[in-house]
């Protein structure tokens, strides 16, 4: 079976829909998605209704979380922000419909599902944390440390937004990348495709695949989000200290 997993679309629509056309192209049976739905992109709302349409299997992310908090609290929440991300946060709180607010508040932290015999775990961070991160460089000890004594045969993440696959001591560690917002200098964003049969060894790769960006630019065009966030989009980078 294959199982397509995306993660950080932050309010990139365009993209989410040519990943989810592309992985099903491609055979996935099952989708899940890794958090951060929201945030950047100027189509949050449109983002969390697809995938509640699709019934695609859905974790909170770190910044789902931030605009909960802002949702619940006001603007206070957002006390303490340098002044381009704190704009970026409030209009993202400010575009979600009542739907979608209800539907970031329900989801979960992690998932564990069961796919073809295997165990597979969903954290948007890490296992300790949801602001945790994972990066290629993970070791054995670190890993272990992070699961503090459970021991999923698959383990999928993203928050890095810097996709890879690899065995580390036994689990197949997917980070799903960036379906929606890459950082990495290529515009075209990721997600992970884990093959999982019984009897085989789980393996997984990651795909990059083109979308329309010029809408997604185009529409971030229309909005009072900072304009620099249209240059990160174009070029598939971040601008993670924004002034």
């Amino acid at each position: 079976m294959l199982i397509a997993c995306f993660s950080d679309i932050h309010g990139n629509m365009p993209a989410l829909e040519a990943a989810f056309t592309d992985a099903k192209a491609r055979g996935a049976k099952e989708v899940v998605c890794a958090g951060d739905m929201t945030g950047y992109g100027p189509f949050p709302d449109e983002v969390c209704s697809f995938l509640s349409k699709h019934h695609i299997p859905t974790i909170i992310g770190n910044y789902d979380q931030k605009v909960i908090e802002v949702l619940k609290q006001g603007n206070s929440a957002a006390a303490g922000m340098k002044p381009k991300k704190r704009e970026i946060l409030l209009w993202t709180a400010r575009h979600l419909g009542e739907r979608t607010q209800h539907y970031l508040s329900e989801l979960p932290e992690n998932l564990t599902l069961r796919i073809a015999g295997y165990e597979l775990l969903v954290v948007h961070g890490s296992p300790i944390s949801m602001d945790g991160a994972i990066y290629p460089s993970i070791t054995e000890q670190g890993m272990r440390m992070m699961l503090g004594g459970i021991c999923p045969e698959i383990l999928v993440c993203g928050h890095t937004h810097i996709p890879f696959s690899k065995r580390v001591g036994g689990i197949l560690i997917v980070n799903c990348g960036s379906a929606g917002h890459p950082v990495d200098g290529d515009p075209r964003p990721a997600y992970a495709l884990i093959r999982a049969e019984q009897g085989i060894r789980p393996h997984g790769r990651i795909i990059r695949f083109e979308y329309d960006r010029d809408r997604t630019i185009t529409a971030l065009g229309k909005t009072s989000l900072p304009k620099g966030l249209r240059k990160d989009f174009a070029e598939g980078t971040k601008v993670r200290f924004l002034p």
